[in-house]
C-alpha cells in the first residue's frame, strides 16, 4: 500500500506541469480487460446502450485477466493528467487511487438512483471514500462454491459433502475407486481460493473478517489458524500430483469429463459447463464449500470513476455509472459472466439454479452476517497483504513437511510486514 502511494505520488508531482490532453464531448473512454467470451459480449452491450443515448464510446481494453498489465497502463495515463473516464478497479484499490485525489464523486447518480437500498452495505462501502460514492459495482462473484460431477459420485455411491469430514470421508471412497477427488490447478491463487474456503469453514464470518479484514492477530496467530492450515493440509492431500501450474478451467475440465469428481473454485467455473453444454443441477451440482453452507465469500468488479474537466464528459461518466446498475445491463452481463447482480432486487427467474441458489444466499448472508469479502480475490485486504498471503500459503501445499503451527507463525508475521 505505502509503495503503491509513493509510486502514484512521485509521479503525479512530476506529472504535475504536463498539460491535461484534450478529450472529445460526450465521450466515455473505459478501461478494462474483458476481451474474451461471454465478458467481451457484455461489454460490447454497455457500448451500444451508451451510443443509444447519444455518447460516444472509446474501448480502453487491456488484455489479461488479472488486469496487471491495465494497471500498470493506468497509472501511467492518470498521472500525466489524461485518465480515462471509468476503469475496472476493485477492492481496496479503489480507495488509494481516492485518497491520491483521482477520483470523483458519483452521490448525485446515487442518491437519484437509490443506490444504498439496493445495494448490501457490505459491498457499497467498498465502492465509497469518505462516505461518497467513487466507484459503481457491476456483479457479485460467490467464491466458495463447490463444482461436482453427479455421475462419478453416484458410481461410488457418495452424495455431495456439506462439512470438512463429510468432504474427507467421500475423497476417501472416490480415490479408492480410482478417482481424483479434488480438482484444482497449482497457481498462488488457487491454492489461496481453496485456503480461503477452508479458512471460512474453520473460523467462521466473524473471525475470517477479524484475521482477513482487520489484520487481530489474535485470530490470525492463533490455534484456530493452526486448525485452518491442518484442514487446508488434509483437504490438499486429495489433489493429483499433476496439478501443479493447471490452469483453473484445465481443472474444470477434469470434473466435465469425469475425470474428477469436485472442485473448489467460484462461481466463473460455471461458463466452462455451460460452454460444455451442461445443465445445472442434472449434469453438474453447484454446491457450497464443505462447512460454509449458508455463508458467501464475494468477489465483485467495479469501475471506478476518475475526476474529467469536460462537462458532456462529466454527463457520460454519470450515464455510464448509472447504465452499469440498471437491470438491463445487470442481467445481459452477469449471465454472461456467471455471477449474480450486485442489485438485491432483481428479478432471477430467467438466471439458471446456480444464480438462483447464489441471489439466495446472497441475500440471506448479508442479513445474517454471513457475508464475507474474499481475501484471495482482493476484496478484503490490499494488494500487498494478499501477496503476503499467497506466499505463505503456497509455500505450505509446496512443503514436504508442511507445519501448520509454523505456518501460522509466518503468516502472522508477513501480514504485519505488510500493514
Amino acid at each position: 500500500m505505502k509503495s503503491f502511494k509513493r509510486h502514484l505520488t512521485a509521479l503525479a508531482v512530476s506529472a504535475a506541469l504536463m498539460p491535461t490532453a484534450a478529450v472529445q464531448a460526450g465521450e466515455v473512454e473505459v478501461l478494462h480487460w474483458w476481451t474474451a467470451g461471454g465478458e467481451a459480449r457484455a461489454a460490447a452491450a454497455l457500448k451500444k446502450m451508451m451510443e443509444e443515448q447519444g455518447h460516444t464510446w472509446k474501448d480502453f481494453a487491456v488484455a489479461g485477466g488479472g488486469g496487471e498489465a491495465a494497471m500498470t497502463v493506468l497509472k501511467t495515463r492518470a498521472v500525466s493528467g489524461n485518465p480515462p473516464a471509468a476503469a475496472q478497479i476493485k477492492g481496496l484499490d479503489i480507495r488509494e487511487w481516492a485518497e491520491l485525489g483521482f477520483l470523483t464523486s458519483l452521490d448525485s447518480v446515487a442518491d437519484a438512483e437509490n443506490w444504498d437500498q439496493l445495494i448490501p452495505p457490505m459491498i457499497s462501502d467498498v465502492m465509497k471514500y469518505e462516505g461518497e460514492y467513487v466507484a459503481v459495482p457491476v456483479n457479485v462473484h460467490r467464491v466458495n462454491w463447490l463444482w461436482v460431477n453427479p455421475e462419478v459420485m453416484k458410481d461410488v455411491g457418495v452424495e455431495v459433502p456439506t462439512t470438512l469430514d463429510e468432504f474427507f470421508d467421500v475423497a476417501d471412497k472416490l480415490k479408492a475407486e480410482g478417482y481424483i477427488p479434488l480438482a484444482h490447478g497449482g497457481q498462488p491463487w488457487q491454492d489461496a481460493t481453496v485456503f480461503d474456503a477452508v479458512a471460512l469453514a474453520e473460523l467462521g464470518p466473524d473471525d475470517y473478517r477479524k484475521a482477513f479484514v482487520d489484520h487481530d492477530m489474535d485470530v490470525i496467530n492463533s490455534a484456530k489458524m493452526e486448525d485452518v492450515f491442518a484442514q487446508f493440509a488434509k483437504v490438499m492431500s486429495y489433489v493429483d500430483d499433476d496439478a501443479a501450474g493447471r490452469d483453473w478451467n484445465t481443472a474444470t475440465g477434469m470434473v466435465i469429463r469425469g475425470e474428477a469428481a469436485m472442485q473448489i473454485m467460484g462461481d466463473w467455473a460455471k461458463g466452462e459447463f455451460t460452454a460444455a453444454g451442461l445443465t445445472p443441477g442434472e449434469d453438474y451440482v453447484c454446491a457450497p464449500a464443505p462447512g460454509t453452507t449458508g455463508q458467501f465469500t464475494f468477489n465483485v468488479d467495479s469501475f471506478a470513476m476518475f475526476t474529467l474537466s469536460e462537462e458532456e464528459d462529466i454527463k457520460a461518466q454519470k450515464d455510464l455509472a448509472r447504465t452499469i446498475l440498471e437491470p438491463e445491463f445487470q442481467t445481459l452481463f452477469n449471465q454472461n459472466k456467471g455471477s449474480i447482480p450486485v442489485r438485491t432486487d432483481m428479478d432471477m427467474s430467467d438466471f439458471d439454479t446456480c444464480a438462483q441458489a447464489s441471489m439466495n444466499t446472497f441475500k440471506s448472508s448479508a442479513d445474517d452476517g454471513g457475508l464475507v469479502p474474499s481475501f484471495s480475490h482482493g476484496l478484503a485486504t490490499t494488494s500487498y497483504i494478499q501477496g503476503q498471503i499467497f506466499d505463505v500459503v503456497t509455500n505450505f501445499v509446496n512443503s514436504n513437511n508442511p507445519d501448520p503451527a509454523k505456518t501460522t507463525d509466518q503468516l502472522a508475521a508477513a501480514i504485519q510486514s505488510a500493514m
